[in-house]
């Protein structure tokens, strides 16, 4: 079976020499401040509340997903969606014509641990319109595009840990800009609990679980997940129950961890999948080549028919593949947006985490093609 995140007792996750998130981060981004959060949305949240004021607005790409606008409501901020290319790039037309003098802030997004096709001319764009740049860098924490960490591209931006770890929550806020490092005044939800609390230990009884059940344990997961169209997706909810500072338990996986074994493990299997899909002319795959320093989220591949590409994925026992993202209702109804909703129907992702090994993905893909 391969399932959709590695679990809590990887072993990638003993430390050996200079490990660690911290040392990573130090490492590639000596001059960036960064603080710690239970998740991205309130480290966003945080990041920008001394620097925006009410009635002001902020854009982001129309293919994410729902609940990331929330922290710019809480803050009374207007979340305008801009169009997207099929390359995943900002369609700048689009985007621009939705700049006013209201505008305080444009998102890009890292899709998938890559760098967002289009960053320079985003970046250039918000310069000549005075706008933040916040760079979302939520699927890849340890991602490094021409020797520069992703998510501090922008003024400020945020990474997600639980993308990358056994973790149950966990999060990055780095602020670059000085204007975002002297305004900065963290909440009470900043930093890490200290202390081992019952959620820790259910999460860990849950992996548990999933490991010793495997698809049995999947397929009830899935039984009870009603998050299957934008209808059934309640943002605010979500968002809110993020809100709580990161647990001990991510800290003690996060100070543990061995980033670059990590990469290189990730690295691997998505050069595997390439391989054993190379020759399916049901898919398109979004990224044929995976250049150095990229830790990749999942396997991202455009199918033909995802409904039935996911089955035959299932019935191989690849439990853990998914179309990405589920959009916020008033994006998937819009016609604005027809290209991230033709996206979000299409794009199916294959994980490609750490506790995968080559091998298992070479044996789901030969039953695949029988």
């Amino acid at each position: 079976m391969i399932s959709a995140t590695p679990s809590v007792f990887d072993a990638s996750l003993a430390r050996s020499g200079d490990a660690g998130i911290d040392a990573f981060v130090d490492r590639h981004a000596p001059d960036i401040d960064y603080t710690y959060y239970g998740a991205g949305k309130v480290a966003l949240r945080d990041g920008l509340d001394g620097l925006v004021e009410p009635d002001e607005n902020v854009l982001v790409p129309a293919y994410l997903s729902p609940a990331v606008v929330e922290p710019f409501r809480e803050l009374g901020l207007e979340p305008r969606f801009y169009a997207i290319e099929e390359t995943l790039a900002p369609d700048f037309a689009d985007l621009e014509a939705r700049i006013d003098d209201d505008t305080v802030a444009v998102m890009s997004v890292n899709y998938f641990g890559f760098p967002q096709p289009g960053l320079e001319q985003l970046m250039s764009l918000t310069d000549e319109y005075g706008c933040y740049h916040i760079d979302d860098n939520a699927h890849g924490p340890i991602s490094v595009a021409d020797g520069t960490l992703l998510g501090t591209h922008g003024d400020l931006g945020f990474t997600t840990l639980r993308k990358l770890l056994p973790v149950p929550d966990g999060a990055v806020l780095y602020r670059v800009a000085d204007e975002v490092k002297t305004q900065y005044a963290p909440s009470p939800l900043a930093g890490s609990a200290d202390r081992i609390a019952a959620a820790d230990c259910r999460f860990v009884t849950t992996s548990a679980a999933e490991t010793a059940l495997g698809p049995l344990y999947q397929s009830i997961e899935s039984m009870l997940d009603g998050a299957d169209d934008p209808s059934s997706v309640d943002p605010g909810a979500r968002y809110e129950a993020t809100k709580a500072s990161m647990s001990k338990l991510t800290a003690m996986v996060t100070d543990a961890a061995d980033p670059d074994a990590i990469r290189t493990a990730r690295r691997e299997n998505y050069r595997t999948w390439q391989q054993v899909l190379a020759d399916r002319e049901d898919i398109t795959m979004f990224y044929e080549r995976l250049p150095e320093g990229i830790s990749p989220y999942e396997f991202p591949v455009r199918a033909r028919d995802p409904d039935a590409f996911l089955t035959a994925l299932h019935d191989c026992g690849v439990v853990g593949a998914h179309t990405w993202p589920i959009l916020r209702q008033s994006v998937f109804e819009a016609d604005d947006y027809d290209t991230a909703t033709r996206l979000s129907q299409e794009v199916v992702t294959l994980p490609v985490h750490q506790g995968i090994e080559p091998a298992a993905i070479e044996a789901a893909a030969d039953r695949l093609q029988r």
